[in-house]
């Protein structure tokens, strides 16, 4: 069988979770948004059914399987109008890495609990002054006499570290031969004397909030850093091309919500005597849509399937393609959707309009559409840099 093409467990675990994401449903959403509140009922419920943890290895009461599992999980939840973001950031990057790269107490003390949902894991790596140029990453660590770590440095819009049992930093270490900085992984808990988070307003209404990390001169113990220290860029990136698939099927989801609701408008709206779903101005850009989603789909399924399978370079160039794809996927499935509504598009009663500012989401975060393009032209193409 073709890998892109689902297995009859891969079906059946998209049956189940959609089961469970249609009885929170974007009600659920909604109403905890307004209260305030985080999606720990749901949470809990995807954690107890072994959905959180699907893809971290048996051993470490993981269900075993990888970010094609994953994907699916995140996808029909965000299918059913409920989707889990702290799931791209706890088990999707911080998981998989710590399973690949960490030591035998980080995983012990770590995968299990984030496969059962107890513990959660966030990921810092933007920063101000970097933007996408993780080669500008100043947080920086250093051993004392004492053989600890003493990180210092700044973070901004990181999800969820309010909710976090630690966060799960990128910084960068001295080449005790060559003096260059090398990227590095150290398991932060939020509760480290003199680690500081203040939360950044933002028009986006999520239960996920963004923050602004700040820390100076921590100290961290020596097993604090997760793997090599001379193999950091590796770790990196093993964390980086789930949180593209991940993201992509965040998009997916969220896209395929707003699409199902426009279709279902199209269908029972009545105008001159026939649906609006009739008139091909009204149906063929959400056919377009439906096409353009499922062939985001294919690309974020081969990207799971070659990161699954090992193949880490292949696997980049992947996620990005499907990544990108996802994004321009789900902007215009969202404006399509609140457009055909008119303006019972922008009602609460239909919960559209919230979409159309999340929907940009997937197109800026975590790498710009921008930046993938220029992945693409220079990785794939060969085209010479312009930077």
């Amino acid at each position: 069988m073709s890998p892109v093409l689902e297995s009859e467990e891969h079906k059946a675990l998209r049956a189940a979770v959609s089961a469970l994401g249609k009885r929170y449903g974007r009600d659920y959403i909604t109403t905890i948004n307004k209260e305030g509140r985080h999606p720990d009922e749901l949470w809990s419920e995807a954690a107890e059914l072994g959905y959180l943890g699907v893809n971290l290895p048996e051993e470490y009461d993981g269900g075993g399987g990888g970010i094609a599992e994953l994907s699916i999980v995140l996808e029909e939840l965000g299918a059913a109008g409920c989707p889990l973001l702290m799931m791209i950031v706890s088990p999707a990057i911080c998981g998989t890495v710590i399973a690949r790269f960490g030591t035998e107490a980080q995983r012990r003390a770590w995968l299990p609990a984030l496969a059962n949902g107890t513990r959660l894991m966030a990921f810092g790596i933007t920063e101000p002054d970097a933007g996408s140029n993780s080669h500008r990453i100043t947080t920086t660590a250093r051993r004392d006499e004492t053989g600890d770590w003493l990180l210092t440095g700044r973070k901004v819009f990181i999800s969820g570290v309010d909710r976090a049992d630690a966060v799960l930093i990128v910084g960068r270490t001295e080449d005790a031969r060559t003096g260059t900085l090398k990227p590095c992984l150290f398991i932060v808990p939020t509760d480290t004397p003199g680690f500081a988070y203040r939360p950044i307003d933002m028009e986006l209404r999520a239960a996920e909030k963004q923050f602004e990390l700040t820390f100076d001169d921590i100290r961290l113990p020596a097993d604090a850093l997760v793997g090599d220290e001379n193999a950091g860029l590796l770790q990196l990136f093993a964390g980086l091309n789930p949180e593209r698939i991940m993201t992509a099927a965040f998009a997916i989801g969220m896209a395929r919500y707003a699409l199902a609701r426009a279709v279902d408008y199209a269908r029972e709206r009545t105008v001159w005597g026939q649906p609006i779903g009739a008139h091909q101005a009204i149906a063929h850009p959400l056919a377009q849509s439906h096409i353009e989603l499922e062939l985001a789909r294919l690309m974020m399924q081969k990207a799971a399937h070659l990161y699954d399978a090992g193949d880490d370079a292949a696997a980049g160039e992947a996620a990005n393609m499907a990544k990108y794809a996802a994004g321009e996927a789900c902007v215009k499935a969202v404006d399509q959707a609140v457009h055909t509504l008119g303006g019972n598009g922008l009602t609460a009663e239909f919960g559209l309009a919230s979409l159309i500012t999340a929907a940009r989401v997937s197109r800026i975060a975590p790498v710009s559409r921008e930046m993938i393009l220029n992945y693409v032209s220079h990785q794939t193409l060969g085209l010479p840099k312009s930077y």
